[in-house]
């Protein structure tokens, strides 16, 4: 089973110790947009954090912009 999450990035941080990025993802919540109505009812709140080192990914996530986390389960090794 999928479980798709809505989050947006509200923060972004440099580290002084190299070129790692560390992002914050809150849950989306607008009640005038539909989708977000039936995310914030199943998940109302919720924060993601993510430290990044790799600047291809870096470069992909804007300060401000709403995305889409599908969490699969993944298998055993």
């Amino acid at each position: 089973m999928t479980v798709r999450c809505k989050f947006t990035l509200t923060e972004i941080s440099n580290h002084y110790w190299g070129k790692g990025q560390t992002f914050v993802f809150q849950a989306v919540y607008d009640p005038s947009i539909p989708e977000d109505q039936r995310f914030a009812s199943a998940s109302p709140n919720g924060r993601f954090e993510i430290l990044v080192d790799n600047p291809a990914v870096q470069s992909q996530w804007k300060l401000g912009q709403a995305y889409y986390f599908d969490c699969i389960e993944a298998p055993a090794q």
